[in-house]
Parts: structure tokens; C-alpha cells; sequence
């Protein structure tokens, strides 16, 4: 049963991460007050797990002069000392020429409680519309059918 405790406590994480990712103050150990140790991470541009997801996610930020992640309509279900939560996300990348690439995503992570709070566990990102050149090496994001299901990081199903 998730509580309004629970939910509050992980929309905060999610505005946190962003804005986290979006001032790019990478500090050794800035990713420990968002992810578990041994966190995946399933993007566009890869799979990675633990430190490497963290300097995958310094590497890909590096791509841009400057970013702004948003996030709307968090939802958490909450199981114990577990969650599963997705919201929709527009991200816009700044091109280090100005020139623009824009994503509309929808985010589904897999979170666990901890004595210092909720922390993703896993994290899928999903492109559902791009605009704009991408990164190189990204592709536009792949169509999916409907009742198409996709594996997270984690093993669960989403879909």
C-alpha cells in the first residue's frame, strides 16, 4: 500500500535526481543520495550498472552545453521496502551549437527504502518521441505495439 508519505517522499527523489542531473555538479559520491549501490540503468544510449551507470550518466550529460529534465504524473506502488514507480518526462538537451533535442519519455524505476530513504534500484528510460538531431550513436526511438512488454533492469515486466 503506497501512502502519501510514500508517494511525497518519491516524487521528491525524481525532482531531485533531475534537477541533480540538469546543475551537472558531479561530485564524487553525488549519485549516492539517488541510486543503490548496485543500481541499473537501462537508457537510449545503453545498459549499465553500479559506478558505471553513474559515469554513464556524467558521459551522456557531457554530450550537451546544458539540459532540462521534467517530470509529471508520478505514480508509486509501494510494497514494503520496495516501490515501483513511473512518470512522463520532457527532456531538452542543448546542443554545444544551440541547436536543440528534445525527448518525450516515460521513466519506470524499481526503488528501495534505505536508512536514509527511497533510492532507485533500477531505472528504464524510454524515449517515446524525439525532435531534433540526436546524440550520436542514438537512434530514434523504436516503435512499440501495443501489448509489446519490455524487461527492466530489474527483470520485472513493464508494459
Amino acid at each position: 500500500m503506497t501512502t502519501h508519505t510514500d508517494q511525497t517522499e518519491i516524487a521528491a527523489l525524481v525532482g531531485r535526481y533531475f534537477r541533480a542531473l540538469d546543475a551537472r555538479e558531479f561530485t564524487p559520491g553525488w549519485a549516492d543520495g539517488f541510486l543503490t549501490p548496485d543500481a541499473r540503468m537501462e537508457t537510449p544510449l545503453g545498459t549499465s550498472g553500479g559506478a558505471a551507470a553513474v559515469r554513464a550518466t556524467e558521459e551522456a550529460l557531457a554530450r550537451y552545453d546544458r539540459t532540462q529534465h521534467l517530470a509529471s504524473g508520478i505514480v508509486a506502488d509501494v510494497s514494503g521496502a520496495t516501490a515501483r514507480a513511473s512518470w512522463n518526462a520532457l527532456m531538452v538537451h542543448v546542443h554545444h551549437d544551440a541547436t536543440l533535442f528534445q525527448v518525450g519519455g516515460v521513466f519506470e524505476a524499481d526503488l528501495t527504502r534505505t536508512g536514509d530513504g527511497w533510492r532507485f534500484a533500477g531505472m528504464l528510460v524510454r524515449a517515446v518521441w524525439t525532435q531534433g538531431r540526436p546524440p550520436a550513436g542514438v537512434g530514434e526511438p523504436a516503435s512499440r505495439r501495443p501489448g509489446d512488454r519490455r524487461a527492466s533492469a530489474s527483470g520485472r515486466t513493464y508494459g
